[in-house]
């Protein structure tokens, strides 16, 4: 059985099979033993996270009802058993790589140690390729899930970023240039982003451009931050300045 975060809320059968976890509160419950990673998460702070302010008369039954619920879900496409009752509490016993997020992890971390950019980029791309939307997607707004979808998304960023090193080492300066420009606008205050585009736009031609970017960031470090771009990203700036190889 495979569990999918890295989007809406998903669950696939061993075969491929779509699961549907048809109640939002056992679909909630999927998804904060989810966001746990094999740890045990305890009754009160399920119970916390499920019904918030305004628990049920009886937390405790309601719980093990829901926990019931998911259970039956599960072991019908082949998941038996993998609800466990702790002491304290329970746990979602699935390996890493059975969550799209930690195979996530996996060809990220693969990549790092990977013996060329050509490399490098393919697991990146193929680590990327996993994500179906935003983290959580269906529990954006709770908080029980707000810290694994900030941790998920810095994690997504930092592969974008570095796959478009490996690329720019490939020579792929004029789809980059293009790629790019969406991506630093959501983010403008990444300065690691902002150097990857700034070498895509200079690469392909468009030194103008990139020096652009860079005034850009500038100003918004100052006024949001009262900070200066940091030494590379200046350095980057005065070569493209200088029109030498960046």
């Amino acid at each position: 059985m495979r569990f999918g975060v890295l989007g809406p809320l998903a669950v696939w059968s061993a075969d491929g099979d779509l699961v549907v976890v048809p109640e939002s509160k056992v679909r909630a419950l999927l998804a904060a033993l989810l966001t746990a990673r094999g740890q045990v998460v305890s009754a009160d702070r399920l119970v916390d996270e499920l019904w918030g302010d305004a628990p049920p008369a009886n937390p405790t039954g309601a719980l093990q009802t829901l926990v019931s619920r998911l259970r039956r879900v599960l072991a019908r496409s082949g998941g038996r058993g993998l609800v466990v009752r702790r002491a304290l509490g329970y746990v979602l016993d699935v390996a890493d790589e059975a969550v799209d997020a930690g195979r996530f992890t996996a060809l990220t971390s693969r990549a790092r140690t990977a013996a060329g950019p050509r490399e490098r980029a393919a697991l990146l791309g193929d680590a990327l390729a996993l994500w179906r939307g935003p983290a959580y997607a269906d529990f954006i707004d709770e908080d029980f899930a707000r810290a694994a979808i900030t941790r998920l998304e810095e994690q997504r960023l930092l592969a974008l970023e570095e796959q478009a090193e490996a690329r720019l080492e490939l020579g792929e300066h004029g789809p980059l240039a293009g790629e790019l420009g969406d991506l630093t606008n959501r983010h403008p205050l990444r300065e690691r982003l902002r150097a990857a585009h700034m070498r895509a736009l200079y690469g392909a031609g468009r030194a103008s451009e990139a020096l652009d970017g860079y005034q850009d960031l500038r100003r918004r470090l100052k006024e949001e931050l009262g900070l200066e771009p940091g030494p590379e990203l200046a350095a980057l700036h005065r070569d493209i300045l200088r029109q030498n190889p960046a």
